[in-house]
């Protein structure tokens, strides 16, 4: 494999680790994947309910919290690091500021178009952007808008097909739509970052995410036009994860029809494991909660059926009773809690098979 470039970092490996909250990727897991080359990626949803600092109120605790997970990484490793932040949370653009103070490497922002992320750049800023994005269409509009109002365009791009677990960037009616598959939107993304290239030079890298679990999945996305991968549920089900043992188990556990789909209060279909709360959100039923958050500036609590903070939160320490676990399509694949090492290893050489197979004509 060759390094992936983005601006002027080298990584070794082209695995990005993606971001996933409440508390399931922090400083352990994605020390850990970068310490093996990859991209490791701190979620910043929902930190400040794992952590509590004295004196400050909700928003100050969680931006707190984000240093201190940011900095708590960087003493683990000296690989590439990220940090995955929702366009959708109402405290949006404080965290920004935080994490390119902080220095990081690399800020990916999805569940919505992240229209004015290059605004809290300055002349000393580091940090590279990366949006999330479900379509082509969304490349267009963010590169648009970035080049014109900001003479920025983005450091690469994560194309995040329909397979992807937690939410999703589809109608519900396309999420099973092969029209809509991630070899079909990588394609016609990278159209839009070849176009890119030729009237700015700019090279723009994809990195292909959504239900991918093997190193032969991965070439095929590479020979497509992508340049990295992102793996979410299979680092999960990992020695290193920062979630609980029965958050893991529940991965290993599942069977197909056990996934499904659900209405997030996000606003946005999500891909999750059913179990008995989901049941009852299914029937119709509303868990009674008052807001404490005011996390999403999408969700309506008198309207909405749950507190989806409150129901990751339970989830992160364990008690599935009070939550649900997201997941990607092919999850009920992984059937054992290895090292991250191990995950490298296994898609590196199922890789190298692949590239030698068509090297040799085979």
């Amino acid at each position: 494999m060759n390094p992936l470039k983005i601006g002027d970092l080298s990584i070794p490996i082209p695995i990005v680790q993606g971001g996933m909250g409440i508390g399931i990727s922090l400083a352990t897991l994605a020390s850990t994947v970068a310490n093996q080359g990859g991209i490791g990626v701190i979620s910043t949803v929902g930190l400040g309910s794992i952590y509590k600092f004295p004196g400050l109120n909700f928003k100050e605790n969680a931006l707190e919290a984000i240093r201190n997970e940011i900095r708590k990484a960087r003493k683990l490793t000296k690989g590439i690091l990220g940090v995955n932040i929702m366009t959708v949370l109402t405290n949006f653009d404080e965290i920004v500021k935080t994490v390119i103070e902080e220095k990081i490497d690399i800020i990916f922002a999805g569940a919505g178009l992240p229209l004015n992320l290059p605004a809290f750049l300055n002349s000393s800023s580091i940090t590279k952007l990366v949006p999330i994005i479900s379509s082509s269409r969304a490349a267009k509009i963010i590169a648009k808008k970035w080049k014109t109002t900001y003479n920025y365009l983005p450091d690469a791009f994560v194309v995040e097909g329909p397979k992807a677990g937690g939410h999703l960037g589809f109608k519900e009616e396309n999420i099973k739509d092969t029209n809509y598959s991630l070899e079909t939107l990588v394609k016609e993304t990278s159209i839009v970052t070849d176009e890119l290239y030729e009237n700015f030079q700019k090279n723009i890298p994809i990195i292909a995410g959504g239900g991918i679990t093997s190193g032969e999945e991965m070439f095929t996305l590479m020979q497509n036009g992508a340049s990295e991968i992102q793996l979410g549920s299979r680092f999960v089900a990992t020695e290193e994860c920062d979630a609980s043992i029965e958050f893991k188990k529940a991965i290993v556990a599942l069977k197909e029809n056990d996934i499904c789909i659900i209405k997030s209060p996000v606003g946005l279909p999500g891909r999750a494991i059913k179990n008995s709360f989901l049941e009852e959100i299914e029937k119709g039923n509303k868990i009674p909660t008052k807001c404490k958050f005011h996390c999403i500036k999408t969700c309506n609590p008198k309207e909405t059926q749950f507190c989806i903070a409150e129901a990751l939160i339970s989830a992160y320490k364990g008690n599935l009773n009070n939550g649900f676990v997201f997941c990607g399509a092919n999850a009920f694949k992984i059937n054992s809690i290895i090292t991250v090492k191990d995950v490298f290893q296994e898609f590196i050489t199922s890789y190298n098979i692949k590239e030698t197979e068509k090297l040799e004509g085979l």
